[in-house]
């Protein structure tokens, strides 16, 4: 059995993987290596990609630099979670606010250092992306539009670095990553119908706050319409392999979301709706494998 103590680390321990959302990151880690792989450098030899200490460090620091963000905008969220979520508040709260910053700034330098081993372009990426989350958590996040553009584009800048570093400008990356843009803009539109009463409360600008619900489900219905463009574009225009599963799939839950978000009122639908855009993303990083199943194979 734990003694007092080790349950007391332990609680910390969980406390502070549920500040920085651990699962999150290591999904963001995943996807950055499958994309290298499969997508990004797919004509590179395997264990040029696996190995390459530069990826490694890029992959690092945006991870670093992720919990770092996470942190800051639980700092700032503090107040509103505890309307919005007072179980996962009541978690977080046994580290202290003090001890969560010092991890901000350890993370945020690590980030940088980590960079720089790679180029001084990649610490200019990485300073510039750290002051983003921090001025989008501090003020942006308020915003009506601003504030979900924003959390849109910082949520797949990680993979923007690896683009970057492979210089792979295939046309089918860009559509690839305008998909994924409009999954993760619904999510945010999504998040902020479910936290419509911590929000008007703490008087955050929020859209369905400033223009109501009707309009906000409008919008998401738009999104979903405009995702159908790059789900076409990818099915018909290009080749992705067994992926084509995985697009089939999103277009069935992209429907049933629809029709549950015009029957949606509670809290309790909307986190429903936001599970499924979730599991959408998740299944689209586990699904870049089936581009080419036998990709491991021929480039070992």
């Amino acid at each position: 059995m734990f003694s007092r103590r080790q349950k007391h680390i332990l609680l910390k321990f969980f406390s502070m993987f549920s500040v920085v959302r651990g699962y999150n990151i290591l999904i963001v880690v995943i996807a950055q290596y499958l994309t290298s792989i499969y997508i990004l450098a797919h004509d590179k030899p395997l264990k040029e990609v696996v190995f390459d200490i530069n990826l490694l460090m890029l992959v690092l620091a945006s991870a670093a630099t992720i919990a770092a963000g996470y942190i800051i905008n639980n700092f700032y969220d503090s107040e509103k979670d505890l309307i919005n979520r007072p179980n996962k508040s009541k978690l977080d709260k046994l580290v202290s606010q003090n001890t969560k910053l010092s991890f901000y700034f350890v993370l945020n330098f690590s980030a940088v250092i980590m960079a720089s081993y790679v180029s001084f372009k990649a610490v200019l990426f990485f300073s510039i992306y750290i002051f983003g989350i921090w001025f989008y958590s501090h003020k942006l996040k308020k915003l009506p539009f601003i504030g979900n553009l924003t959390s849109a584009i910082l949520t797949i800048l990680p993979f923007f670095a690896i683009f970057l570093y492979y210089k792979n400008f295939e046309s089918v990356i860009f559509v690839h990553a305008i998909f994924l843009f409009l999954i993760i803009s619904m999510r945010e539109l999504t998040k902020d119908l479910e936290n419509m009463k911590g929000d008007l409360l703490l008087d955050y600008k929020t859209i369905p706050i400033v223009y109501g619900e009707n309009a906000s489900k409008i919008m998401l219905t738009i999104l979903v319409v405009l995702s159908s463009i790059p789900i076409y574009l990818l099915l018909h225009s290009y080749h992705v392999g067994h992926m084509y599963l995985f697009f089939y799939f999103s277009v069935i839950l992209l429907l049933v979301f629809l029709l549950l978000l015009w029957k949606s009122k509670t809290k309790t639908h909307y986190l429903i709706l936001h599970n499924i855009l979730k599991f959408i993303i998740v299944a689209g990083v586990f699904s870049i494998v089936l581009i080419n199943v036998n990709v491991v194979l021929n480039r070992i």
